[in-house]
């Protein structure tokens, strides 16, 4: 089927519809477009069947609260670990490229699933706050695998650790919130090293270096060698005994 195509100068020329004079001054059709068949007919039947279908789909939206197609494994348990493993990742590798607000923004959508979810099954921790609009769809008689409620876990627990390290990062320093992430960490995992180490360093910056000097022994026992721990070790010893020295040079 050939294109009708118009000049810059307005006129209709090439294919089987063009124009041309008949020689009584005025155009007519060479070879018009053949007359409304059957085919055409139909076209408009089943436009009209479609529009018919549209209109009942959006009846049922109305009725059943806005919800026209369910979608049961958008938010499966399964998939909800899924999600939150998948932004996990990708605020590890925002980490890596020292993208670290972004890392943040990650791991905090992947807790929010996995809290989102928690809530809607009634775990304990989450059962005083109301359920999350994330997971319409998920009743309360759903249950987790052993396979997924161990993923959701240890996803929550490197979500939390990874948040302490990427605030560690900054360019000013959260440390009140570097202990909260840390001792949420330690309140599931009491012996997580990077939890117990940031736990130590978060409390010397805030001048708590009795607890400091606690979480990081602590963290040394599970790494001796690390130079890291040792150091901190160190400087918070040495500051436990400057201040000693001050208390008893003012009760002198």
């Amino acid at each position: 089927m050939s294109v009708i195509q118009a000049g810059h100068d307005g006129r209709v020329d090439g294919g089987r519809g063009s124009l041309t004079d008949s020689g009584g001054g005025s155009p007519k059709l060479q070879q018009c477009a053949q007359p409304p068949n059957s085919s055409s007919s139909r076209t408009k039947d089943a436009r009209y069947h479609q529009q018919q279908q549209q209109q009942q789909q959006l009846q049922q939206q109305r009725h059943h609260g806005g919800s026209m197609w369910k979608q049961p494994s958008h938010n499966e348990p399964a998939d909800v670990v899924r999600r939150a493993l998948d932004f996990k990742c990708q605020g590890t590798q925002c980490y890596k490229d020292k993208k670290y607000r972004e890392a943040i923004g990650k791991y905090h959508r992947a807790l929010l699933e996995i809290k989102g979810l928690c809530r809607v099954l009634g775990d304990p921790d989450t059962s005083s706050k109301s359920p999350s609009s994330l997971l319409p769809t998920i009743s309360k008689s759903t249950t987790l695998t052993d396979e997924q409620k161990g993923a959701m876990e240890n996803a929550e627990l490197e979500c939390y650790n990874s948040l302490a390290a990427c605030l560690l990062q900054m360019e000013l320093v959260n440390y009140e919130r570097v202990k909260e992430y840390c001792l949420k960490v330690l309140h599931k995992e009491g012996k997580n090293f990077k939890a117990l180490y940031r736990s130590g360093v978060a409390y010397y910056h805030l001048g708590d270096f009795q607890k400091a000097l606690h979480y990081l022994k602590e963290s040394h026992k599970q790494e001796p060698s690390d130079t890291n721990v040792i150091r901190y070790i160190q400087l918070t010893e040495m500051k436990i005994r400057r201040n000693a020295q001050r208390e008893k040079k003012e009760a002198t």
